[in-house]
């Protein structure tokens, strides 16, 4: 079967614009001088196909035999990179700085050695502004060398001046690596397996923290800062300390409100920020502060720099959509929600070629949600399928709730014949994940005792177990069960016999008059 997500030169040719596809056939002629070029032609066959099928691309090439077929798309791919890279210069630090480098290097292969170190001096200065220690490394390597070689008598005291920034910007950049090892490690962790279940999980991460952190006072540069409020960010998430969370996100979004040129530097890593933000006024309940935040996401969405290119349109695009679904989630605005989905639908078709796994899964979860507590079990259903059915490496947390709140859609239906066997086949799974919280234990426990009575039979047994539930609300380690599902919202709109969105609206609106 035809997989559109196995060829790299299919995935490039359909992540272009129309501009850049332009351009790409712009740049060939005028390097050729032939407008019948076989790569011409093995673009246009690959940019019409929908997914990739080799049988039939190359019944559409005339010139092109399946011997040549796979010299001639590595040479597309070349291609079609060089003619990004002419255009894409000016949108990024990185290739200017990179541009310049080769022509200093260029100029010293001509031995045109005070020429190249002028474009060096120019080039440390971009990268110093702009936070690009890596560059200086290379610029001040090729300054050493061209000062070892050759007499240039640039400078008095050049040597020592070489040797001080070198051994300044290699502890600097010591720094800087070990903090984002420690940022990416712990992230990882994060992604495989969700949030510290047990005081054994949150003392592993403790260790692990403690012994990665490097043992100095505070950060200075702009990375050093980056990475240690973002090591801070997830080392705090995974042990469910909210509050902590809060406070360096907060910290590394004011980062790039102290030094707004970073934002088109580095604008993946201000969308992840803003998007740790909103996700921690939505943990502690900040609903005004979840509200600015939005907005103020909304505005950035709507910028030249969230637009410049296909991976800050997606990243953009996706923590809108969640945060969005998440304010309607806390509002009990569960039906203005659910127009938001078709949007969303068309654009995860749209960029599924950019999409990873795991956003697509958390996506499908909120969605799930949103519909259960809409109470469109049904579809909410179809929804936790796509994940129960998908990768089970991915995030045993949301796994694990996936099946629960499947477990209960059912429930909600009142397909009690099926409820034995679900409730045995969840709990095993969630007891395999090592995922069984108190919460869930109670929730198991009330479901075996009642699943074959209607809800409208249960209120004594609905009270009890809510006194039961309220009592785990504040322990350790039960915050992420009440985060991912609002289960004491969902006993008590059993007992007071209204609708989930009418519970949550009230709480909403309750806590906007204290």
């Amino acid at each position: 079967m035809p997989n559109r997500n196995t060829d790299i030169l299919f995935q490039l040719i359909h992540a272009l614009e129309k501009s850049e596809k332009r351009n790409f056939k712009l740049y060939i002629q005028r390097s050729s001088g032939n407008k019948d070029l076989k790569v011409i032609e093995l673009f246009d066959a690959i940019d019409k196909l929908n997914d990739y099928d080799e049988a039939r691309l190359l019944q559409k090439l005339a010139s092109i035999k399946k011997p040549q077929l796979a010299n001639a798309k590595a040479h597309l791919y070349k291609q079609i990179l060089a003619s990004l890279r002419v255009i894409k210069t000016t949108e990024s630090i990185d290739l200017q700085l990179h541009e310049q480098l080769d022509y200093a290097r260029i100029l010293y292969n001509k031995g045109l050695y005070h020429q190249s170190l002028k474009i060096l001096e120019k080039v440390k200065e971009l990268a110093i502004e702009y936070n690009q220690d890596s560059f200086i490394i290379q610029v001040i390597s090729l300054e050493k060398k061209i000062e070892t070689l050759h007499i240039t008598r640039s400078m008095q005291n050049r040597a020592e001046k070489l040797s001080m920034e070198a051994d300044e910007v290699n502890a600097k950049r010591g720094i800087i690596t070990k903090l984002s090892n420690l940022a990416l490690h712990l992230y990882s962790w994060y992604i495989r397996s969700g949030h510290a279940r047990n005081e054994q999980e949150a003392k592993a991460v403790k260790i692990f923290f403690k012994i990665h952190l490097p043992a100095y006072v505070k950060p200075r540069g702009f990375y050093e800062q980056l990475y240690y409020h973002q090591s801070y960010c997830w080392y705090a998430f995974i042990r469910q300390d909210f509050l902590m969370y809060y406070r360096h996100t907060q910290k590394w979004v004011d980062l790039f409100v102290g030094q707004p040129s970073m934002i088109a530097i580095e604008s993946g890593h201000y969308i992840k920020g803003m998007h740790n933000l909103m996700n921690a006024h939505f943990d502690l309940r900040n609903f005004r502060k979840f509200e600015e935040t939005i907005q103020q996401f909304q505005l950035f969405s709507h910028t030249d720099v969230a637009n410049l290119h296909a991976n800050n349109r997606v990243q953009t695009f996706i923590y809108l959509s969640n945060a969005r679904i998440n304010h309607h989630m806390i509002t009990g605005s569960f039906e203005e929600g659910l127009k938001l989905i078709p949007v969303i639908e068309e654009k995860l078709d749209e960029y599924k070629l950019f999409l990873d796994l795991h956003r697509v899964l958390v996506l499908n979860y909120k969605i799930a949600t949103l519909h259960f507590a809409a109470g469109n079990y049904d579809i909410s259903i179809d929804y936790l399928r796509r994940i129960i059915n998908g990768n089970a490496d991915l995030r045993n947390d949301i796994q694990c709730y996936s099946r629960l709140l499947h477990l209960l859609a059912h429930y909600e239906l009142g397909n009690f014949e099926i409820m034995d066997h679900l409730i045995k086949s969840v709990y095993r799974f969630m007891r395999r994940m090592e995922n069984l919280s108190a919460l869930e234990e109670e929730m198991f426990s009330f479901l075996k005792k009642n699943s074959h009575l209607k809800p409208t039979d249960l209120k004594p047994a609905f009270h009890g177990f809510l006194e039961k539930i309220k009592s785990l609300e504040k322990q350790p380690y039960q915050a992420r069960a009440f985060a991912y599902l609002d289960i004491i919202s969902w006993v008590e709109s059993k007992i007071e016999n209204k609708t989930l969105a009418a519970i949550i609206r009230q709480k909403y609106l309750a806590s906007k008059r204290k």
